[in-house]
């Protein structure tokens, strides 16, 4: 300090700029207070109340040139005054994507619930690190409790878990997982001297499992893929099958993963068939439940899952159906042995002494890959604690119950044809014009039909009437996927979806 303060000609001069600069914070609480004030009005009326009312826009489309310019993200040397800021916020506000709104079906999450979100709020205002209990007792406790209760509606009534940054790192923790239970010595030693590992998986499942595959070294060439029915379930036989044929080949199967709840037709995989396969063949089961898990909440439909109990591992993202807001991914493992720690801890001596005054065990964070690890539990806790496991219950029932009423109008209407009935809430179809229809024979048909959803999707969003997915699948051209589970949805919302689709596309 005393070289900074003399590097001046004016040293004196400088020594008393720098010890008022000391003697003072560099935040004004009170002007820093006021802005974030004014920031949760703008985040009520913009995003809460309008972002959630059907006479406002979903979205405010701008092509990125425009946007970029409207937003002033130019970044300088000295700041901006407060009005300039708030200005730039609600800018923000207004030209993000309202997923709120109840007319926004285009992902697998959406809606809003507000216990929920003061548990993000909260989380933000805390700002603290889930790797040790020393730093945040309140979560480590209340991440046990939580992956206890899920744990619990999978089956099990011991086990292990872990919070991760979305459904993808949960798929690759337990791909990791997997692997090392099988050859521990990777963990040291690396790949040089591991057999050809093999994964199985369906042609539907979530491309996770390639990429974990990718990133930990076992090369997406030897993920096999299983074959699924028209439905998109995978094919219990089939995979049996292939499981044979790898080891005659001379490569070590390791894992199978199965999906509760594809991403495009909401399938749920056979898992007790697959759970017969498994056990013959001594493979790890992983089931990635992040979109469908949530139907275990419920008495009515927790049957799709059947089998889930004999898992060795499950993912499951509340941030999904639940509402519980992004992001809220959990890994559940049915393990008592401590893998979870085994495979992944590295035994920082900095954070994880083992003289601590409490017990160690509660630091939990060499479980993770990561080292910052942020508080995922407490948005779904504050909700679960809100609603009961009654109230999530009801919500997806009540998910079922507008698909349910969506397909029946569907069926009523001239233009819309199901790929299937749906199993979950995914509803896909494709919309055919009028001019088109009554031409299913002729050999452009299906050209012509793969350009009538990106059309409307244009529409849509140019409009900022809704939102909603399209996608080919396999040999099927484009098609419309549908995802109905929001809390915010009623009777009005469905009929809507179904006019606009045909005001959107009935001149094409």
């Amino acid at each position: 300090m005393a070289n900074v303060l003399q590097s001046s000609s004016d040293g004196q001069a400088d020594k008393q700029v720098g010890l008022r600069d000391l003697s003072e914070p560099l935040i004004d609480h009170s002007e820093g207070q006021l802005f974030l004030s004014e920031t949760f009005k703008i985040i009520v009326e913009e995003v809460l109340c309008k972002g959630t009312d059907v006479t406002q826009k979903v979205c405010d489309w701008k092509e990125p040139e425009e946007l970029a310019w409207l937003l002033d993200l130019e970044l300088r040397a000295t700041g901006e005054p407060q009005h300039k800021l708030l200005e730039r916020v609600k800018d923000v506000a207004k030209y993000s994507i309202k997923t709120s709104h109840p007319r926004f079906f285009n992902q697998l999450y959406g809606g809003v619930d507000y216990h929920s979100l003061a548990g993000r709020f909260l989380t933000e205002a805390l700002n603290t690190n889930l790797f040790t209990y020393e730093v945040a007792p309140v979560f480590v406790l209340m991440e046990n409790e939580v992956l206890r209760g899920l744990r619990q509606l999978v089956g099990w009534t011991e086990g292990d878990g872990i919070f991760c940054p979305g459904g993808s790192t949960s798929n690759m923790f337990a791909m990791n997982l997997a692997r090392y239970q099988l050859f521990p010595e990777v963990k040291s030693r690396g790949l040089w001297g591991l057999p050809r590992l093999t994964v199985f998986t369906s042609s539907e499942s979530h491309y996770s499992v390639k990429k974990g595959a990718a990133y930990l070294g076992i090369g997406t060439d030897n993920v096999i893929v299983v074959k699924v029915d028209d439905g998109g379930r995978m094919i219990p036989k089939d995979l049996d099958e292939k499981i044979m044929l790898a080891k005659s080949q001379g490569t070590v199967p390791f894992l199978v993963s199965c999906t509760a709840g594809t991403t495009v037709q909401g399938a749920f995989d056979p898992l007790d068939h697959i759970a017969d396969v498994c056990e013959k063949h001594k493979l790890w089961m992983h089931v990635d439940a992040a979109w469908g898990g949530s139907v275990l909440f419920s008495k009515q439909h927790r049957h799709l899952m059947k089998g889930v109990d004999r898992a060795n591992s499950v993912g499951w993202n509340p941030h999904k159906m639940l509402v519980a807001g992004l992001q809220c991914s959990a890994l559940l493992l049915q393990d008592t042995t401590n893998l979870l720690r085994r495979c992944h801890s590295a035994s920082a001596s900095y954070l994880f002494q083992q003289d601590k005054f409490y017990d160690v065990n509660l630091d939990v964070g060499d479980k993770s890959v990561q080292c910052s690890r942020k508080v995922d539990c407490l948005k779904l806790w504050l909700m679960w604690k809100a609603v009961g496991s009654a109230g999530l219950e009801e919500r997806v029932d009540k998910a079922f119950i507008h698909v349910r009423y969506l397909v029946e109008e569907m069926k009523k209407r001239e233009g819309f044809q199901l790929l299937h009935e749906p199993e979950f809430v995914n509803v896909c179809f494709w919309f055919t014009p009028p001019s088109m229809r009554g031409n299913e024979k002729h050999a452009d048909y299906q050209e012509r039909l793969a350009k009538v959803a990106p059309v409307i999707k244009e529409r849509m969003m140019k409009q900022g009437t809704m939102m909603v997915g399209y996608q080919p699948l396999g040999n099927k051209v484009n098609f419309f996927r549908v995802i109905a589970f929001s809390p915010l949805l009623s009777k009005k919302d469905m009929d809507f979806f179904l006019d606009e689709i045909e005001r959107l596309g009935n001149d094409l």
